[in-house]
């Protein structure tokens, strides 16, 4: 059998979504095909082997403490064990990476994508670049740096930087986009530190708070429509699945009603025609090989409510794994349990690390 590591955790914001997707992911491996370790890190980066329950496990995520675990003094020796890694990981550290170049040094097969896929994917803004020129639609945005002392970057389009002051930043915001407008932090998940903005007193709110997260920021136009998802699975030949709708119960689907609020609710598969969902199924894949993904990613869009026009809002390239995930449901509706997507999984990991 096949000796399979699952690490979750992470010193990211979404910590606490990874503790919940890597013990959903360790709870569906078929265990008569492998044997399973629980690799979990701290918030604080320390690394540690869990050896209690899965149920156990999950009280990490409000910092109850877990009898049963073991901190490794070198993780890098414990990796080695391993014939493949699974890195339920969300955000920095383990969707950007980093986590993915130390496995490429250890010489170590992993599920997803690897280092170009995941770092490009994780900042927002060089996403927009690469589709730019690919020429796949998107929300009209500007990008802005925010640095401590109060020094702040308007970026081109040319991407040239133009120091200025947070008033003149605005003034040039308004003069692209009118509102209301969503404010992201570049290198955040799960709609941490995102807010929406309808005028200039909450614009510069939303940019206080995006700049918390990180120094680059990303002004988005908001595009009123239908938010739907579409889950792609492969390496040289990826496939699409059927597409899911978001019906957030907030104003816009935030951290808290993604994972707090059971009035928000997913429909799969989504209300939409049929040659709709087919357009948005190819650009998923058409995106998921512009960014030399590999494994799996979760392409995110819009579909404008009077034109049906698609347009991509991200690409997430180790999306949510819990039992209520988009993805691993999206692939059950499209018929292909959670089980055997974790088995295709780690086949694609093994295939491409050959």
């Amino acid at each position: 059998m096949k000796k399979i590591g699952v690490i979750f955790g992470g010193a990211s914001t979404e910590h606490d979504v990874s503790i919940v997707s890597g013990a959903s992911v360790i709870k569906n491996l078929n265990k008569d095909h492998y044997t399973v370790e629980k690799i979990y890190i701290s918030k604080e980066g320390e690394w540690y082997i869990c050896h209690d329950s899965i149920e156990e496990l999950e009280k990490l995520q409000v910092g109850e403490t877990v009898k049963n675990i073991e901190k490794l003094v070198n993780p890098i020796e414990e990796l080695k064990k391993y014939d493949c890694i699974f890195p339920v990981l969300h955000g920095l550290y383990g969707e950007d990476g980093s986590i993915q170049g130390l496995l490429e040094i250890l010489n170590i097969p992993y599920v997803g994508c690897h280092i170009l896929a995941s770092s490009i994917c994780m900042d927002k803004a060089y996403t927009k670049v690469i589709l730019e020129k690919a020429k796949i639609k998107q929300a009209k945005y500007v990008y802005i740096q925010a640095y401590e002392n109060e020094t702040y970057y308007y970026v081109t389009e040319e991407y040239t930087k133009k120091k200025m002051s947070l008033a003149q930043i605005m003034q040039e915001v308004e003069k692209t986009l009118s509102y209301p407008m969503f404010i992201k932090p570049c290198n955040s998940g799960s709609s941490v530190g995102v807010t929406k903005a309808e005028n200039i007193e909450e614009l510069e709110k939303a940019i206080l708070i995006a700049a918390k997260y990180d120094v680059k920021i990303l002004i988005e136009q908001e595009v009123k429509g239908k938010e739907v998802e579409c889950a792609v699975l492969g390496n040289e030949n990826p496939k699409a699945s059927c597409i899911g709708e978001v019906l957030s119960a907030e104003d816009f689907y935030t951290f808290d009603s993604k994972y707090h609020n059971q009035q928000s609710r997913t429909q799969i598969p989504a209300n939409l025609p049929e040659d709709i969902s087919e357009k948005i199924r190819n650009i998923a894949v058409k995106a998921f090989e512009v960014v030399d993904a590999k494994g799996l990613a979760r392409v995110d869009f819009f579909v404008e409510e009077k034109s049906n026009e698609i347009i991509l809002n991200e690409i997430n390239t180790m999306p949510g794994f819990t039992q209520i995930s988009m993805y691993p449901k999206l692939w059950e509706a499209s018929g292909i349990t959670y089980t055997e997507l974790l088995d295709e999984l780690i086949h694609l990991a093994m295939q491409i690390h050959k």
